[in-house]
């Protein structure tokens, strides 16, 4: 079938809209029509070089749509049935999915090889092979993924808030339930107010902190992230280092989550100073994967017994925590139509990355023509 596309062909280019085919689905393949996908900085990431891809690529990992054909092998879904893309697979047979890690699942070695997980490709331009964005490519029409990338959704839910919990707000909320393991009454510092931070902000409002402390050097997501449940907006990591010693009388905050597009080393030590003893770093956001710059004070993880997590995906279990989470938008709890700031058409892609990089939007959404 033809299909619209938007194709990143090298670094430092812009996205182009492409016309291309794409095959059936084989042995444990689900086509499906995308009808809305989240922008997410990870995407710009191989745009600038600072993560390998294996170029060109279809771009997009935050997809949500409605199956349309499914290939032999697929017990699970059926035609017509509404479903989220989560960005990482899960097999639910490797030893980390069977131990409930499924953001740790072995399929997730194959996310930078642009294939399908068979090695081949569904996506071609004339004899041109398209590789694929994390084994989705969500700012397309349509897509072939494998069924270990698909969960299942009730089909009243819209598809468009849906998506975001394809990576985005699942790993912000992630970050601060599941690693920094946020409990009623702390104080929670979220440096980096975008699509993941604006999860992670409201994990803690759910788990109960007492304070959350949200930092962006854009002033003017302030009012954004206030309704999303920080109780402070600073626009400096300083700033919120100072205002946590007030607050706390001097214990510090209970746990620090880093949410910034692009994590510099500097910060890490940073946010360590704005942590009490035995508090968390949670290291969310993605740094150059050349990066190896971070200068730590060794010392103070043994006398004051800090802590430097990674979190990746927010430690979720996208089968369980996806449903659970859009359980939360249902009640009230977990704000999605807030988080969007703007829905734009494939087209727009480009002028939506320049939004996104220029503080404009905390979620921007593109929302699929058929």
């Amino acid at each position: 079938m033809k299909m619209n596309a938007a194709v990143l062909w090298d670094v430092h280019g812009d996205w182009s809209i492409e016309e291309m085919d794409l095959d059936p689905p084989q042995a444990g393949e689900v086509l499906v029509s995308f009808e809305a996908t989240g922008l997410c900085h990870s995407d710009h990431h191989a745009r600038t070089g600072d993560f390998p891809a294996p170029f060109p690529i279809v771009g997009g990992h935050e997809g949500a749509g409605i199956v349309v054909e499914v290939g032999p092998g697929v017990r699970d879904l059926k035609p017509g049935d509404h479903v989220v893309a989560s960005f990482l697979p899960a097999c639910g047979k490797c030893r980390w999915c069977a131990s409930g890690h499924q953001n740790l699942c072995d399929l997730g070695a194959l996310l930078l090889s642009g294939t399908q997980l068979d090695g081949t490709y569904r996506r071609h331009i004339g004899t041109q092979d398209i590789g694929v964005s994390l084994l989705l490519g969500t700012f397309a029409q349509y897509g072939v993924v494998s069924d270990a990338s698909l969960v299942k959704i009730d089909d009243d839910l819209p598809l468009s808030r849906a998506c975001l919990l394809g990576c985005g707000i699942t790993t912000g909320w992630g970050s601060a339930v599941n690693t920094a393991k946020v409990a009623p009454g702390d104080t929670v510092v979220v440096i980096g107010c975008g699509g993941v931070g604006s999860g992670a902000i409201q994990g803690a409002r759910i788990a109960g902190a007492e304070r959350i402390v949200a930092v962006d050097l854009v002033a003017e997501k302030r009012d954004k992230v206030l309704e999303l449940g920080a109780t402070d907006f600073v626009t400096s990591l300083e700033e919120a280092t100072a205002l946590v010693a007030e607050t706390t009388r001097g214990v510090m905050a209970d746990a620090a989550i880093i949410t910034v597009g692009l994590v510099e080393g500097a910060m890490i030590g940073q946010a360590l100073d704005a942590v009490r003893k035995g508090g968390a770093v949670v290291l969310t956001g993605i740094a150059a994967a050349a990066d190896v710059t971070p200068t730590l004070p060794m010392a103070m993880f043994t006398l004051f017994q800090k802590r430097l997590l990674g979190s990746l995906y927010g430690e979720a279990n996208p089968r369980s925590d996806i449903p659970r989470l859009l359980r939360l938008f249902r009640e009230g709890k977990l704000l999605l139509d807030e988080a969007v700031t703007t829905e734009y058409k494939l087209g727009d892609v480009n002028v939506a990355f320049d939004d996104m990089l220029a503080g404009r939007n905390i979620r921007g959404v593109i929302i699929h023509d058929h």
